[in-house]
């Protein structure tokens, strides 16, 4: 299940496998970008955005609780068609029904974005003072082959700067990359690894800093590897509606578990 990256971008991933490839010859380098570029060319170029979703859910009296979402196009879910299909809206609904009060959301992710991105939305996200903030991203650090200790020490900042100011903060770690199905093997099975790297990265960093983690890769990788028809977008590589109504679902009960309002069940195991 993959909803970040940029798919100008996934020719990039290839890159990460020449060290291996150099064993098999340059053969096999060469298997690994032809891969790549028709990729490449199946996903094509992005022609929509994501849906604008922001504003107050739920009850419109008394005091409303502040939800921010930050991150890449995953986060500002890029492939859903209406406001009410994105991650934000469902998470918010979800929300205002635990809470029974009024959610205010604020969607703050950029579609291409990178965990050294977080420091400017971190930055925006706390002029409105957000009760609770969830973040996704990784999938561009991953097709950018910008290892993992970068992209964990990023997020794990980012994490500690919300802690710091007094926002709950639940993070939804990188997910499958493998599950794209326009990359081929064994294209396709360094995606995974890489991106179940960067992963296993983030939690750490993530509970380090204060936060809470999801693992999507663990909680839906095989769902999306088994339903794609039904869970990817159009572009084959963003989630669908239904994609993204099973993230919000995996998400929703940590960002309730932060609040309050359910048991904790913070994940702390490496995804």
């Amino acid at each position: 299940m993959t909803p970040t990256p940029d798919p100008r971008t996934v020719a990039a991933v290839a890159g990460a496998t020449a060290g291996a490839a150099t064993a098999a010859g340059v053969a096999g380098i060469a298997l690994l970008a032809g891969q790549a570029w028709r990729a490449r060319r199946e996903i094509g170029m992005r022609t929509t955005v994501p849906p604008y979703a922001d504003g107050r859910y739920g009850s419109r009296h008394g005091t409303s609780l502040r939800f921010v979402v930050l991150g890449d196009s995953g986060a500002a879910s890029l492939g859903a068609v209406h406001p009410h299909e994105t991650m934000g809206a469902i998470i918010a609904t979800g929300i205002a029904a635990a809470a029974d009060r009024g959610v205010v959301l604020a969607n703050m992710a950029v579609v291409g974005a990178r965990s050294h991105d977080l420091a400017a939305q971190v930055e925006r996200a706390l002029v409105v003072r957000p009760h609770v903030v969830f973040i996704m991203i990784g999938g561009n650090d991953v097709t950018h082959l910008r290892g993992k200790r970068a992209p964990a020490r990023e997020l794990g900042e980012a994490v500690a700067t919300l802690r710091g100011a007094g926002c709950e903060v639940v993070v939804a770690t990188c997910p499958d990359l493998g599950t794209v199905r326009p990359l081929g093997p064994p294209l396709r099975d360094v995606a995974r690894r890489l991106s179940r790297e960067l992963a296993a990265a983030q939690t750490i960093a993530v509970v380090q800093a204060g936060g809470r983690t999801v693992s999507l890769g663990n909680l839906l990788g095989p769902e999306f590897e088994a339903r794609p028809e039904a869970l990817f977008s159009p572009d084959r590589f963003h989630p669908s509606a239904e994609g993204y109504a099973a993230v919000a679902g995996a998400v929703l009960p940590s960002v309730l578990a932060a609040l309050g309002l359910v048991d904790d069940d913070t994940d702390h195991g490496a995804s």
